[in-house]
């Protein structure tokens, strides 16, 4: 039995203190060789003596030490749409990926647009997260009001473009509300409803696959794009634009106002439309997959600090439910077990660095988002870490998902650097291949009081 599972065994004590050994960790400026102290949840030390004494010691030779992933764009499927995925293994599958917290989606079933919607969320993810969680309030044509109230919560998203049930929010009158009366930071969903409805009539609704990056088109983004941050900026509000797909949203960004910040995904940096014919309706996504050039434009966005964001937008469905005939096939793919193993194999083969990757996807999502203590190895901040092996070599298999919808459009690739324990605010939820189902993560507070 592992050390970790066999302290589980005796009882975890909160104050317990672990060493982690000789890693390489990647802090806010450098990376360097350290000992890494945490006592209960917190890091006490960055540099703990060689003298030091702990419950547990991690030996960390030949491995780096990053902060855990904050994936601040998941959809969880809880309460509602369960057959597809919950909060139970869709944590899991964070705690196998290296994402120690999340921001979900309020596109369940009911929708996250109340305040009691968001509390009974939070009351599930207390009971079932193996890693931190957080939740947005969906704005509606008519929520003001919960908008304005809310706290427990990063933000609000908005649907601007086709959504389910009452999230489309697409009246101008009732986006200027949201904009001019609300104070809590909001993301939004881009494609312009109109252009997107055009361009379906156009071609008869698509037979293809392939058809919904017709249908879904570089202007249905970036229309909806310009007309979001055009709100926020005359509104001087908070905004993000969420998984960002084109070159022409890239090229707008660049001239907005430090007001506005963007995210990439890994399939809108690692897929184009030149796979649907491999790959299907399993890359069919909202905002579509674009072209190579795309790709490419939001690989320089992230590059230049234009996008400051990667997040997965994990969105499961089940295969029976993807294999159905466009346009009946359902958009999203699971990402949060793979993700970073996905950006670390692009670290190998030389397309960005590791301190990229960490500032992607775990400290920007925390400065943006106004997180307490996460998002860097800081004393004094929350030890959600993560050992990562760069000479790693695995490949993604459906049958070894632990999302509950079990596959992955990488299925078969093989991938250089990769995840190998991790740690949710100091207990071991991920070693040796396995998820200590013990560990419960925490609920995210925001805010820089």
């Amino acid at each position: 039995m592992p050390r970790w599972e066999r302290l589980r065994s005796v009882g975890y004590r909160p104050s317990m203190k672990t060493l982690i050994r000789n890693a390489r960790v990647v802090l806010p400026d450098s990376i360097d060789r350290f000992d890494v102290l945490v006592e209960g949840h917190t890091i006490v030390s960055i540099d703990a003596p060689s003298s030091t004494q702990a419950d547990e010691v991690i030996n960390a030779n030949g491995l780096h030490l990053i902060p855990g992933v904050i994936d601040d764009q998941v959809h969880f499927r809880e309460p509602g749409l369960t057959h597809k995925e919950d909060l139970e293994t869709a944590s899991r599958a964070c705690a196998k990926g290296g994402v120690t917290s999340f921001l979900e989606m309020p596109n369940t079933r009911p929708t996250t647009t109340t305040l009691q919607a968001l509390d009974g969320k939070l009351a599930l993810a207390k009971q079932k997260a193996r890693v931190n969680y957080g939740f947005y309030i969906g704005a509606t044509p008519d929520n003001i009001d919960a908008l304005k109230s809310a706290s427990r919560t990063p933000g609000i998203k908005i649907f601007i473009g086709s959504s389910t049930g009452d999230l489309l929010v697409d009246d101008q009158h009732a986006l200027e509300r949201i904009f001019a009366e609300s104070t809590l930071p909001v993301c939004a969903h881009c494609e312009d409803e109109a252009t997107v409805r055009a361009n379906a009539a156009r071609i008869g609704g698509g037979r293809d696959y392939a058809d919904h990056s017709l249908i879904r088109d570089h202007q249905a983004a970036i229309v909806a794009t310009r007309r979001a941050v055009r709100l926020a900026e005359r509104h001087k509000h908070r905004f993000h634009v969420l998984h960002v797909s084109t070159a022409e949203e890239v090229e707008f960004l660049r001239g907005t106002s430090d007001l506005i910040t963007g995210e990439a995904c890994p399939h809108h940096l690692l897929f184009s439309i030149d796979d649907y014919p491999r790959l299907g309706s399993l890359i069919q996504m909202n905002p579509s997959i674009k072209t190579k050039a795309d790709n490419a434009a939001i690989w320089q966005g992230l590059h230049e600090g234009v996008l400051e964001v990667i997040a997965t937008d994990h969105a499961p469905h089940t295969l029976e439910e993807k294999r159905q005939l466009y346009p009946k096939s359902p958009s999203g793919l699971p990402a949060v077990e793979n993700s970073l193993a996905l950006m670390l194999n692009e670290v190998a083969h030389g397309r960005c660095l590791l301190s990229e990757v960490v500032s992607w996807m775990s400290e920007a999502p925390a400065r943006i988002w106004n997180i307490r203590n996460k998002g860097a190895i800081r004393e004094g901040f929350d030890a959600d870490l993560v050992l990562i092996d760069l000479n790693k070599t695995q490949t993604i298999l459906n049958e070894q998902q632990l999302t509950k919808c079990q596959w992955s459009p990488w299925h078969g690739t093989s991938l250089t650097g990769w995840p190998v324990r991790t740690l949710v605010m100091g207990q071991t939820v991920f070693a040796d291949g396995k998820v200590d189902d013990n560990v419960r993560g925490s609920e995210i507070t925001f805010g820089t009081e």
